[in-house]
């Protein structure tokens, strides 16, 4: 394919970045992004926007897979064990916030995600079942699942009157973490990326982004506070933006890579090594 018109300007950046290893790139997009979320943060002065912004994203994403799935009549490239993770901590989550929290802007964008990864499992799994390749779908889910369960009992908030649903809900921060796994590694094993999945993975990945976003001005707001909420000194909030750091960079490389396939005028159809 060839480069799209319009795109001349940026050029000379392409070239310089083909020039440069992978590590000095990656680097470069983390300086960008660090840049980025300066400039932010002087823009939008309410942080929880940003939290808001990473749901939306999250429901933009599923928006595209629903155009996959409707307009092609083909699952194929998508993984029902992403979503199945998806669907296990939206419902955890959900369970915590009718508990811990009222009812808010929050609860019903979880309740949105919802609705929508489940409308995703039901049509893989009823309407679009033979176009499911399940020998590519290949992690275990329970290899998943467990770690999260027991590093959710040893590592959680201290909610006194609340003591399980601490676990429950540092459950869903681990869980999210790497629920993503299982679609990455199922294009590593087709060792292709089709177009519409790979939009909805880096929706993904923007809405990752922002989410860190959002712990990042917490903390930065806070002078380090935010990790001594109630003044017990816990370990779960640093466990916690560690498990969001790792699913941002989970995605982060997918995303190097897609952006600048992007900015070349192509379509990233294959995994990068």
């Amino acid at each position: 394919m060839g480069t799209k018109k319009g795109l001349s300007p940026i050029n000379p950046l392409i070239g310089w970045l083909s020039k440069r290893s992978k590590k000095v790139n990656i680097l470069s997009v983390i300086f960008l992004a660090l840049c980025a979320l300066v400039a932010l943060k002087f823009i939008v002065k309410n942080s929880d926007y940003f939290y808001y912004a990473s749901e939306v994203l999250h429901i933009v994403g599923t928006l595209v897979l629903f155009y996959k799935l409707f307009t092609q009549k083909t699952c194929s490239g998508v993984s029902l064990k992403t979503q199945e993770l998806m669907a296990l901590f939206l419902v955890a989550r959900l369970c915590c916030s009718m508990v811990l929290t009222e009812t808010n802007v929050q609860t019903a964008l979880d309740v949105t995600s919802l609705l929508s990864v489940l409308l995703v499992i039901w049509i893989i799994r009823f309407k679009l079942k033979s176009s499911y390749i399940k020998e590519l779908d290949t992690i275990r889910l329970p290899f998943v699942i467990v770690p999260c369960a027991v590093l959710a009992i040893v590592v959680h908030p201290n909610l006194i009157h609340y003591p399980i649903y601490g676990s429950l809900w540092s459950f869903t921060v681990y869980l999210e973490a790497i629920s993503v796994l299982p679609q990455l590694r199922y294009m590593q094993n087709a060792k292709l990326i089709e177009p519409m999945t790979g939009k909805y993975v880096f929706a993904l990945g923007l809405s990752k982004f922002l989410g860190l976003a959002h712990w990042l001005i917490q903390i930065y707001e806070t002078r380090l506070e935010y990790f001594f909420l109630g003044g017990g000194g816990y370990l779960w909030y640093l466990i916690g933006f560690t498990a969001e750091i790792v699913q941002s960079f989970i995605l982060a490389d997918f995303c190097y890579y897609y952006i600048k396939s992007f900015m070349q005028g192509q379509l990233l159809r294959k995994m990068p090594v």
